[in-house]
C-alpha cells in the first residue's frame, strides 16, 4: 500500500539558512532524537547517507536530487528497520513572507497495508522532532553569525 505523509513547519531561521543546512546532507543526528549516529559519503546527488537509529537500527539513503534553484531534495532511503518495502524522502524549504523557513517533509512508503498507519505515524512524529531539532540548531547557529 502506497501511503504519503507531509511534514511541515515554519522555523524561526531564514529560509536561506535551513536550505543551506539540508543541502549539506548531513546532521540528522544532531536534529533528530531517534538518530543516534549520521554519516555521508560522497557529495551532492549519488551520496549515501548512513545512520544508525537510538536503538541499533540501520539506515541508508541514496540522494537522488539538490537543486538549489528550488530549494528541494530527495532521498531514496534503501536500507531501513520499518516495515516497508520502498521509501522515498523529499525536503522543501519555502519562504514565508516574512522571509522565514517554511519546511514540507514529504514521504511517500509502501507497506503492508496492516503496517502503513503505524509507519505513517512514526514518520510524521519523527519528522516532526527532527524539525524541531533542526529549528533550535539554526537558532544557534543564527545567534552565532550574528554577533
Amino acid at each position: 500500500m502506497l501511503t504519503k505523509q507531509p511534514i511541515t513547519k515554519k522555523l524561526n531561521a531564514p529560509a536561506e539558512k535551513a536550505w543551506e543546512a539540508i543541502s549539506r546532507i548531513g546532521r540528522l543526528d544532531i536534529w533528530f532524537p531517534i538518530i543516534a549516529t549520521c554519516s555521508v559519503e560522497g557529495d551532492g546527488v549519488g551520496a549515501c547517507r548512513r545512520m544508525t537509529t537510538s536503538d541499533g537500527g540501520e539506515i541508508t539513503d541514496i540522494i537522488q536530487e539538490i537543486d538549489h534553484a528550488t530549494r528541494r531534495l530527495a532521498y531514496l532511503r534503501v536500507k531501513s528497520p520499518f516495515p516497508v518495502t520502498c521509501y522515498q524522502g523529499t525536503v522543501e524549504v519555502f519562504d514565508s513572507f516574512d522571509s522565514l523557513a517554511v519546511i514540507v517533509w514529504t514521504i511517500e512508503f509502501e507497506s503492508d497495508p496492516k503496517d502503513s498507519a503505524s509507519v505513517a505515524e512514526l514518520v510524521k512524529e519523527a519528522i516532526s522532532a527532527g524539525l524541531d531539532g533542526m529549528e533550535r540548531d539554526l537558532q544557534s547557529d543564527f545567534a552565532l553569525s550574528k554577533k
